[in-house]
This record gives C-alpha cells, structure tokens and sequence, in this order.
C-alpha cells in the first residue's frame, strides 16, 4: 500500500513539473511576442518613408522595372510555408539568370554550393546592392514580424530547396519560429558555410532566452552599422 502511494505521489511530481516547465516557456513566449507587436509597428511605420526613398532611387536608376517588393516562399514554424517579404534588389526573372550563370562558372557554381549565395552576384541592381549593404532590403520583414509568422529573433528562414541539405537538423530547426536576425547574422552572415549557419540556429534553439534575444538584437544593429559580412 506505502509503495503505491510513494509511486503515485512520483507520478504526481512529475506532473507538476511539466506543467512548470510549460508555464516557464509561455511566459517567455509571450513577452517575445509583445515585444514583436511593438517593434513590427514601429518598423512598418518606418517602411513608409524609406519605400517612397526606394521609389524615387528606382526611377532615376531607371531600374524600376518590376515590383518594388518582393514576395519568396520560405519555410516556417511546424514546416509551413510563408510568404516572406523584401525589397527587390534583383532583376526580373533572376532565378533563370543565376541557372545560366552557374552552368557557365565553376567556380561561381561551387561557391553557391558551398555557402547559398554569390559574392559577385550577377542578378543584384545597382540599387539593390546599396539596400543589402545596408541590410535595407529586409526591413518589409517587419510584416511578418507584425502578422506573426516570424519572431524579431530566431533562426534565419530557409528557402524550399534548401531543405534536402538541412539534413537531420531540420526537424529541429522548424520547432522555433524563424527571425528577421539571430546569431549567423552576427558571426560572420554571408561569410558563414551553410553548416554553419545550420550548427548556429541549432544552438539558438537549444540555448534561447530573452536575454540572448536582446544581445542578439543590439549586435545586429552594430553589425548591420559596421557592415559586417554583408554582401
């Protein structure tokens, strides 16, 4: 009879304890999502002015040929599909342009394998170049931010194709929301190996806390001031 009491008041512990570590990670949630709201709305209120800037640079470039945004499936939370947006900082039809650049380069081709991107890369405008410099371009993420399909900070949201290379870290990956920056985008960014920035997202997930969110948040705005691993 003792036993079964001792086994059930076991039972009961552990129980309890879920329950904490589930109203210890709510709460947490929360905040970042407060936090999210508060920063999406400051930063759409920026967009207002810096899009009529774009606008304007696009016509004197004479490169407003296209939309002045741009809409790219990416994959979220639970493996969804969302629609993320950024300004365009390439020509029209960029996808075909990139398929015969890198059959034509070998070197280019092996680079993209290697990290996802290109250091010269052929699509990008001249004005395009300037808002990546600057980090400009990602600032319409602060709609997903807003609607909240994306976090302020979290691991960077890969694109469909890149699934298939994620490997065994993709079911983990898509346990957190993505973010507009986390640490790839302060350790090097564009100069980073995808498996390193893979081995990084993984340790956000494993380590986050609001504290890391809001060291993450001030070195980006450094890193983003100094240009650091920008393209």
């Amino acid at each position: 009879m003792g036993s079964k009491v001792i086994e059930n008041t076991k039972t009961d512990v552990k129980e309890i304890e879920i329950e904490i570590k589930k109203e210890n990670k709510i709460i947490p949630e929360l905040i970042r999502r407060l936090i999210d709201i508060v920063i999406g709305v400051f930063g759409i209120i920026l967009l207002i002015p810096i899009t009529i800037v774009i606008y304007i640079a696009r016509k004197i470039l004479k490169e407003d040929n296209g939309p002045i945004f741009y809409e790219q499936l990416r994959i979220g939370k639970d493996g969804k599909y969302f629609r993320l947006y950024k300004y365009r900082t390439m020509v029209v039809g960029a996808d075909e342009k990139l398929r015969e650049y890198l059959n034509e380069n070998e070197n280019a081709k092996e680079e993209f394998e290697k990290i996802h991107k290109l250091k010269d890369d052929p699509r990008i405008t001249k004005l395009g170049k300037f808002l990546r410099k600057t980090s400009i371009d990602e600032m319409p993420q602060f709609l997903n931010v807003f609607i909240g399909n994306m976090h302020l900070v979290g691991p960077r949201p890969y694109l469909p194709y890149e699934k298939k290379n994620m490997n065994t870290y993709y079911e983990k990956i898509i346990t957190c929301k993505p973010g507009i920056t986390g640490l790839w985008q302060i350790n090097g960014r564009n100069e980073t190996t995808f498996e390193e920035r893979l081995k990084a997202d993984i340790y956000y997930i494993n380590n986050k806390t609001l504290l890391m969110d809001i060291k993450i948040f001030f070195k980006t705005i450094i890193a983003v001031i100094t240009r650091n691993g920008a393209l």
